[in-house]
């Protein structure tokens, strides 16, 4: 029995990391963790990507662990005020957007600060991941819960606390497998593409800009088409909504039943791809230092 709520944990973790509600932070999430110059190269870009995932995915099942603790009347009660601070959230957003566009820089979130000698910025990056997994998780609370509090609540007649312990970590390792094969995939393309491509870096802050202002105004508007349900009886019927639901409900679909094969298989083969490159370079530098001390 217990196996089988660990396993149902997990594929529910797979499914809250494409839920509808926070479907469109994932964009913004990866701009942000693999956003960079590509001098750090790619070891580097990759294992930042799995260390900001992480703390992203703690940071998301620290808000469902608080909130699935609170007693139901006072859980219903916050939620209807959640669509307000999912409307910040967009605010939040389009505001770094805008200052990206700008052609200014995030230090507390991008990694050039990871990978060069300030000192403390790492932990300053990863507890900013950390603050965006509660951000995704608060947006996504409306669609979620639901799911969530089903499997965690199932567990809870069970005799041991670790066991209930293991339901928790399983729904924060299916959103981590979402969130950080996409993360790895896109740091080692990135990476490739700006050693091949020199000029991108000038317009990476734009185009981080770009998407963040996109996300932002879609974040927004969610939370304010949340706000209407809760607290103005509007109509559930929206067009903007309806055609992000739609690409939503056919990838979070192709996830469900497919489970989690895809994405480990993805995720192995791309860390080998990172160690053969690691490796190629390594290679390549020694025989360049070997040329340069010969006769």
């Amino acid at each position: 029995m217990q196996h089988d709520l660990v396993a149902l944990a997990f594929a529910a973790g797979l499914v809250a990391a494409l839920n509808p509600c926070g479907f469109a932070l994932l964009p913004a999430y990866l701009t942000l963790v693999v956003h960079g110059d590509g001098r750090a190269g790619v070891a580097a870009a990759v294992g930042r990507a799995v260390a900001a995932t992480v703390a992203m995915a703690l940071g998301f099942l620290v808000v469902f662990a608080a909130f699935g603790l609170l007693a139901v009347s006072v859980a219903s009660t916050l939620q209807r005020y959640l669509p307000f601070v999912t409307v910040l959230i967009g605010i939040v957003l389009v505001a770094a957007g805008g200052w990206l566009l700008a052609g200014r820089h995030l230090p507390l979130i991008m990694p050039n600060a990871v990978s060069r000698n300030s000192f403390g910025a790492p932990s300053r990056q990863l507890g900013s991941m950390f603050g965006y997994g509660v951000g995704y998780a608060i947006a996504s609370l409306s669609c979620t819960i639901g799911p969530f509090l089903a499997v965690t609540g199932a567990g809870v007649g069970g005799t041991s606390t670790a066991g209930r312990v293991w339901v928790y970590v399983a729904y924060a390792a299916g959103f981590a497998l979402i969130v950080g094969t996409l993360a790895v995939a896109v740091a080692l393309a990135g990476t490739a593409l700006i050693d091949r491509m020199r000029r991108i870096p000038r317009y990476a802050n734009r185009i981080g800009g770009v998407v963040l202002v996109v996300v932002g105004l879609y974040v927004g508007y969610y939370g304010y088409y949340e706000a209407r349900l809760f607290h103005a009886n509007g109509d559930p019927a929206d067009p903007v909504i309806a055609a992000a639901g739609r690409v939503q409900g056919a990838i979070a679909g192709w996830v469900h039943r497919h489970g989690a094969l895809p994405w480990l298989v993805a995720l192995a083969i791309l860390l080998a791809a990172t160690a053969i490159w690691v490796w190629r370079v390594r290679s390549s530098r020694a025989d360049r230092a070997t040329v340069d001390d010969g006769p």
